[in-house]
């Protein structure tokens, strides 16, 4: 596990990737930042009124010297990010509903994401999921061809590393939402340095079991490799024909994939949830995650559970999301 986050501290290191932190009172958010902050790793913003932020880190024994903060009451360019708020809402709001909406920390946040103030967002200490998510996706939206965000864990043991999606968001993905969440998933793997071999997984092999369900995944297959035709991506898989070997030779033998997918793409929420917490508990796996992809910039939901290692963990992963997406 360190390796992987000394991989990617070393990644956005010194390329000057601008986070917002929204939560600026709370200790978890301002001991990951000024840790950040600190070693150079990347340029935190943290909303918040100032004096109160300037406090609470005192009361920390922190210094947020190389930290900006900025309070959205006070903010000079506000008449600048009500205006394209009302645009990017399509007139769903007025101007006093945007001045009042654009107080909310988790608004104010997005909005400077989406400005090209900041390359990315880390949020949920102190908010919901909900809270942190839905600007995101009122403003910020999903990439051209993407129809919904989706949430994925790299699943990390020694020198092992997978990809698994969607654990997070999607409750019951159609064929075109697993499609969109394999190519994405994919992308994600490369930011990790694995090289992306997809697996569909299902019930059935290779048509060993046929029902909507199995039909489902064999048409996300189908347009799937429709969007990414170069990506190494097959199914449908039991978990068994894809990761191993043997099984592959005897189940899937004329496929790409022979018992060595290392990105799998479940058929349910329910179905990678239940996957991931396995593999976490009974295979000593550490889950990473989830990560949010398939937006156009890159915001990432914490655990109200977290510490602070946590966030600064998460903001490694949100800021090599960023140069990502810059590339």
């Amino acid at each position: 596990m360190s390796d992987l986050f000394a991989a990617l501290k070393q990644k956005v290191a010194g390329k000057n990737v601008t986070i917002v932190f929204p939560e600026g009172l709370d200790e978890r958010i301002l001991t990951a930042v000024g840790r950040l902050a600190e070693e150079n790793v990347l340029q935190p913003i943290v909303i918040g009124d100032q004096e109160a932020v300037v406090q609470k880190a005192k009361e920390l024994g922190l210094t947020l010297e190389k930290v900006e903060i900025v309070d959205p009451r006070s903010y000079e360019g506000m008449n600048e990010m009500v205006a394209a708020f009302i645009e990017r809402r399509k007139g769903k709001v007025t101007e006093e509903d945007a001045r009042n909406i654009l107080l909310d920390e988790n608004y104010f946040g997005t909005m400077l994401v989406y400005m090209g103030k900041a390359h990315g967002l880390v949020s949920g200490a102190a908010h919901s999921t909900a809270d942190t998510v839905r600007p995101a996706l009122q403003i910020i939206k999903t990439k051209p061809g993407i129809r919904k965000t989706s949430g994925v864990f790299i699943m990390v043991r020694g020198d092992e590393k997978y990809v698994f999606a969607d654990c997070a968001i999607n409750i019951a993905p159609d064929s075109q939402d697993l499609a969109e969440i394999a190519v994405e998933s994919a992308q994600t793997a490369k930011m990790f340095d694995i090289e992306p071999r997809v697996a569909m997984l299902s019930f059935s092999t290779k048509g060993s079991a046929k029902s909507p369900e199995t039909e489902k995944v064999i048409e996300a297959v189908r347009l799937a490799k429709e969007m990414a035709p170069d990506l190494t991506l097959d199914g449908e898989f039991q978990f068994d024909a894809a990761f191993v070997p043997s099984v592959a030779k005897k189940k899937a033998p004329d496929s790409v994939i022979q018992g060595d997918a290392n990105v799998f793409i479940f058929p349910s929420l329910e179905a990678g949830n239940i996957g991931y917490k396995i593999a976490q508990r009974l295979g000593n796996f550490e889950a990473v995650g989830p990560i949010l992809q398939g937006l156009n910039q890159p915001v990432n939901d914490l655990s109200r559970g977290c510490n602070a290692e946590d966030v600064y963990k998460l903001s490694l992963i949100t800021a090599a999301q960023a140069l990502a997406a810059m590339e």
